[in-house]
């Protein structure tokens, strides 16, 4: 058996038999694709059944990032709620037995839609569904009491993008490999024009197709990666969704190879108008949303960027060579910067 890097296999192994039912040893690990930051494995025991075990990136670890119990929280919670999310099965936080916490959840057999050429094996009808049940999916997150559920405490409800502003300008100062003024332009000209904050709701942060399973037809049966989940302005994940959805001919992207730059997902103005028919809700000043969503991803983006440069994610090589990596940041800022001047 393979040596993973990230998993202490005799340890985990006995803690997953100890603390979750039915685990049957020997189990096999992968790592298998997550996202920027945590890692993510498949764990397979010797009667074929799956888990998925998370834990934070093996380096770097910024100190508010990655905390283990607060997304296995957040999917326990929602389990009682109409979101579609994978059943939590359990949390180590004794690091004896892994170097970091860790936590476990059910395995979901679907579709995850990362590229194009996952897009294209999709009927043109199930691309349609699923950017409806995408939209549908984010009004059901948005409709949740967080209070009701046990998620009041998630963080605080007010001044969400201010926070926002200040939380990701200081990640970027800390982990840029480079100057970049426009960040700075564009987040000072955000800064003196924040809409005023409607009623807090649970903001998943990182809301887009590639983060939820699809079933046959389209529709979305877990969604994942929480890590980034707060309370708070939910406009700011409608818009970060809409920057992640490429439509085709786009000459620039927030990812490298867009899946919905396939023909037959919604555009992104039907994306939005699917959102406010599911969630009863309006947005006003979405251009402000917009260009706070592309800053927000340069920023993370460049995070992404040193950490690949040292060496942070377990066995993954980089999906593309640093340059076009570096390229992607800039194209960003630059989209950025161009939504900024639509805000008044």
């Amino acid at each position: 058996m393979g040596h993973i890097q990230g998993i202490q296999h005799d340890d985990v192994s006995a803690w997953l038999e100890a603390n979750v039912p039915g685990v049957a040893l020997p189990l096999s690990f992968e790592l298998i694709a997550g996202g920027h930051s945590n890692l993510t494995f498949k764990a397979t025991d010797t009667n074929g059944r799956c888990y998925v075990l998370r834990r934070p990136p093996l380096h770097q670890v910024l100190a508010t990032a990655h905390d283990m119990g607060r997304e296995h929280k957040i999917i326990a919670a929602l389990a009682s709620t109409d979101v579609p999310v994978p059943e939590a099965l359990g949390l180590c936080e004794d690091e004896a037995v892994n170097e970091r916490p860790f936590y476990v959840m059910e395995y979901v057999d679907g579709r995850v839609v990362r590229n194009r050429t996952h897009a294209a094996a999709l009927a043109p009808e199930v691309r349609r569904a699923a950017s409806k049940s995408i939209a549908e999916t984010l009004a059901l997150i948005h409709a949740v009491n967080a209070d009701e559920v046990g998620l009041g405490d998630l963080g605080r409800k007010e001044d969400y993008i201010t926070r926002q502003l200040r939380r990701w300008l200081r990640q970027f100062e800390e982990s840029r490999t480079q100057e970049r003024p426009q960040i700075l332009q564009v987040h000072d000209h955000l800064v003196a024009r924040i809409p005023e904050q409607g009623e807090a709701g649970i903001v998943h942060g990182d809301y887009r197709l590639d983060n939820c399973i699809l079933g046959e037809q389209g529709h979305v049966l877990a969604v994942l990666d929480w890590e980034l989940c707060t309370l708070g302005d939910r406009n700011a994940d409608v818009a970060q969704l809409l920057v992640y959805w490429a439509e085709p001919g786009d000459p620039e992207s927030a990812l490298d190879d867009p899946p919905t730059g396939e023909a037959g997902f919604a555009s992104r103005a039907e994306m939005l108008d699917l959102y406010s028919e599911a969630s009863g809700r309006e947005i006003d000043n979405f251009e402000f949303y917009l260009a706070f969503g592309y800053w927000k991803l340069a920023c993370i983006l460049e995070g992404v960027y040193s950490r690949y440069v040292g060496g942070a994610m377990g066995d993954k090589t980089p999906p593309q060579g640093a340059d076009s990596f570096a390229a992607r940041v800039d194209a960003l800022v630059e989209l950025a910067a161009s939504s900024a001047e639509q805000v008044a």
